[in-house]
């Protein structure tokens, strides 16, 4: 059973012992920099554990952009072990269900960006919804979804 868990000081620790996987780390940032980022920007940013029952699995951040204003996912990565299990796809669905209850502010907007080469989040992404809004960094995409009520 997939569950999403605010990091707190009694689970960073396993956040920071997440792998990922062999040539991965061109994709997602670490969680020690994601937690890092996470407390810069506290008042407007929820990291979690993605939970496999109680064993952590995975990390993923949601962040308010108050600018737009738009939720975005920051840094979501399954641990190596626990790839292709479709933890990732149903950690997502939590995600969006988070953002569905608007913590930080209004916005039907998700956006996140993904790196060209994966293929498997884009194709996550895809299936969910996201779609590319045409802006581009190097080597990632924006994607974005407006969410329904």
């Amino acid at each position: 059973m997939i569950n999403l868990r605010k990091i707190t000081e009694e689970n960073f620790i396993d956040a920071f012992n997440l792998k990922l996987g062999e040539g991965q780390e061109k994709f997602v940032s670490n969680p020690i920099r994601s937690l890092a980022q996470a407390y810069v920007y506290r008042d407007q940013c929820q990291p979690f554990g993605i939970y496999n029952d109680d064993e952590m699995v995975g990390y993923v951040m949601v962040i308010y952009d108050y600018d737009i204003p738009e939720y975005d996912i920051w840094h979501m990565m399954i641990d190596e072990a626990h790839q292709g299990k479709g933890y990732g796809k149903e950690a997502l669905k939590r995600v969006m269900a988070y953002i569905k209850t608007k913590p930080f502010g209004n916005s039907d907007r998700v956006t996140l960006t993904c790196n060209l080469e994966n293929d498997n989040a884009l194709a996550l992404y895809h299936g969910m919804g996201f779609a590319e809004t045409g802006v581009a960094d190097e080597d990632e995409i924006e994607l974005s979804l407006t969410m329904e009520d």
